[in-house]
């Protein structure tokens, strides 16, 4: 008897999930995966960096201050912080792939197209999640050559923040 195996990109997609619930952030919990030749490399979510606060537990009711432009001033983004921890570690991003619960916004796009990341996949909206016209990462990313896809599989998502 043969049982379905799942496939990368499921698995893949579904840590990023798992990672997202790790967030500490209480406006939107963000996670990623960054992969090479179907092996992980690397694993971020979003949040403030390690050993400042933590965003739901120092300010439960509102997070943390936000920026001028209504951004939280201390999270660090998922993918920037699967990136950062591949560079500290000296793992080599170059051609990687990278999954992430919401498509990126145009500063990951930036940092994500300038470390050699190939090929982006993506939960969930940026635009639709902030009410802009366009997802101006992923346009980013596909003008300059990234291959980006909106994941399209089921997966189970009961945190209504992801």
């Amino acid at each position: 008897m043969s049982t379905a195996k799942p496939d990368f990109d499921n698995i893949f997609m579904e840590l990023a999930i798992n990672l997202a619930r790790r967030s500490h952030c209480i406006k939107r919990h963000v996670g990623a995966v960054l992969t090479k030749d179907t092996r992980i490399i690397s694993i971020g979510y979003n949040g403030p960096p390690a050993g400042t606060h933590n965003c739901d537990e120092e300010w439960p009711d509102k997070g943390c201050a936000r920026d001028s432009k209504g951004s939280c001033s201390l999270a660090i983004h998922a993918e920037q912080n699967a990136i950062l921890y591949a560079v500290k570690n000296n793992t080599s991003v170059d051609g990687s792939t990278l999954y992430v619960t919401l498509a990126p916004c145009l500063a990951c796009a930036r940092i994500i197209y300038s470390m050699g990341i190939k090929k982006v996949v993506y939960f969930r909206s940026y635009a639709e999640y902030k009410g802009i016209p366009s997802d101006e990462g992923v346009d980013f990313l596909q003008r300059f050559g990234v291959e980006v896809e909106r994941y399209r599989q089921e997966v189970s998502c009961d945190d209504p923040l992801v």
